[in-house]
């Protein structure tokens, strides 16, 4: 390889006449892992107190992708969601440790075979994988959510998550037949919510809705301890945010502000040790308690069984 070509391969052009080097911008497709980070950030048992899950977060060391909407900007347009996906799950899984973990898809990603390799990590992770989607995504790639999201899940025994719940872009029927086992409700819902009693009723309509799907919810964006006294009163099952912890590597331990109210232990998830699933504080129709001890129903949890 010529003095020219290898700087080319590593994003560098020589000016002939100054022979000035100038930096260009490296496609996506040549990122690496060693170019990728991924923190973590808690996802918290609201009765218990105690870490659920991680929820894998990339970060890119190059300058020109320090915003990741803006590494996947140019992912998409290079159509190399796909090849950038696979990089951060084997980023995530090498670096998570032996802990149940949240990974956000990309709905490009869906349409190449990245995540139906034999070799794909998320197989392989011994402890419970939740695969993230926005509700957008559910309404723009429906047909690509349903089937490469069933095979996945068939093949890995992964869950699916249906992130930003209550975004706008609701289609109730599509949502129910993608049976998600975990429902984020959008951060405009969560953000104020205390101080907001027509916010405080769609959470409560969205929690008996995902109740009846036999979905959990988490609050995602919880940063004050008035919001996660609310979403824990309107019956919200998790909790993720700044006011537990922020996102870090390795996964970093939280605080938690709350006395535990659980007054009898929920099921294990299926083929998972120690990791366990709360169930649903109320019964489909009725408000729930905001008593500290709330009354449990062990059907709620069916599908997180299935």
């Amino acid at each position: 390889m010529s003095r020219a070509e290898g700087a080319r391969a590593r994003g560098i052009v020589i000016r002939k006449w100054t022979n000035e080097k100038i930096v260009a911008p490296v496609g996506v497709r040549r990122i690496m892992a060693s170019d990728l980070r991924v923190v973590f950030q808690p996802i918290v048992d609201i009765a218990t107190g105690k870490a659920f899950a991680q929820e894998a977060l990339v970060r890119c060391k190059l300058p020109e992708y320090a915003s990741p909407p803006v590494l996947f900007e140019h992912a998409v347009r290079e159509e190399a969601c796909g090849r950038l996906g696979r990089v951060i799950r084997d980023v995530t899984f090498a670096t998570c440790g032996d802990i149940a973990v949240f990974v956000n898809l990309h709905p490009d990603e869906l349409t190449s075979r990245w995540l139906v390799q034999p070799d794909e990590p998320i197989g392989f992770h011994s402890r419970p994988v939740f695969l993230e989607i926005t509700e957008s995504a559910i309404l723009t790639h429906y047909d690509l959510c349903l089937h490469v999201l069933k095979e996945v899940s068939t093949r890995t025994n992964a869950r699916l998550v249906v992130d930003d719940f209550g975004a706008g872009y609701s289609n109730l029927d599509r949502l129910a037949d993608l049976q998600p086992s975990v429902v984020k409700l959008d951060l405009a819902l969560v953000r104020g919510v205390h101080a907001n009693p027509r916010r405080q009723a769609v959470v409560r309509h969205m929690v008996s809705l995902c109740s009846e799907l036999g979905a959990s919810v988490v609050a995602e964006g919880v940063e004050v301890l008035d919001e996660l006294k609310c979403v824990r009163d309107l019956g919200v099952e998790y909790a993720q945010g700044y006011l537990l912890a922020r996102p870090a590597a390795p996964p970093p331990d939280h605080v938690w502000p709350l006395a535990a109210t659980r007054t009898m232990p929920a099921p294990p998830i299926a083929g998972a040790k120690d990791e366990r699933v709360p169930r649903s504080s109320k019964a489909p129709g009725r408000r729930p308690s905001t008593s500290a001890a709330r009354v449990v129903r062990p059907s709620t949890r069916a599908r997180l069984k299935g």
